[in-house]
């Protein structure tokens, strides 16, 4: 399966959105320290997102972005899709041009196998993976470390993502 930086990072900084959301707008300086991705690489992802209306901005100060829909109706296919990634398990893109310009004896089976990942990735939604115990622990080492490196005061003590 080729899934590529852009999908992996427009998933996770989805995520991040949707854990901090909880506190306003999230801007994508915060998610890109907490991430580790680049700022100028979250703007162009955002860009997509927002195109497909996945996420709103926020203008002006304690502006950001927020999540266009409740995170329980976005689920991670969206996502990849919104970025433009495919999910594809073939070594030809799809296009059953892998053998000498004809379909490849396995074509069939790798066409299947990016279907069923496409609908399990259909299946698990933003509010799915907040649920996950071992997200809501990274989350929050996550947050703690941002505030020993900033010298302020955690706000680990708030559950992260859930009202």
């Amino acid at each position: 399966m080729r899934l590529t930086t852009k999908g992996r990072y427009a998933v996770t900084a989805m995520l991040d959105l949707a854990i901090h959301a909880i506190e306003g707008p999230v801007s994508l300086a915060d998610i890109s320290e907490r991430q580790e991705i680049s700022l100028s690489y979250l703007e162009q992802i955002f860009a997509r997102l927002r195109q497909n209306k996945l996420v709103s901005s926020v203008r002006g100060p304690g502006g950001g972005y927020r999540l266009s829909r409740d995170r329980q109706e976005i689920s991670v296919v969206q996502i990849i899709d919104a970025v433009n990634e495919s999910i594809d398990s073939t070594n030809c893109g799809g296009q059953g041009n892998c053998q000498r310009g004809e379909q490849c004896l396995t074509h069939q089976l790798w066409c299947d196998l990016s279907e069923q990942i496409h609908l399990f990735l259909a299946g698990i939604t933003l509010a799915h993976l907040i649920e996950k115990r071992e997200v809501q622990d990274i989350a929050k080492r996550q947050r703690d470390f941002i505030a020993r490196e900033r010298g302020t005061e955690s706000l680990a003590h708030i559950r992260l993502g859930t009202s």
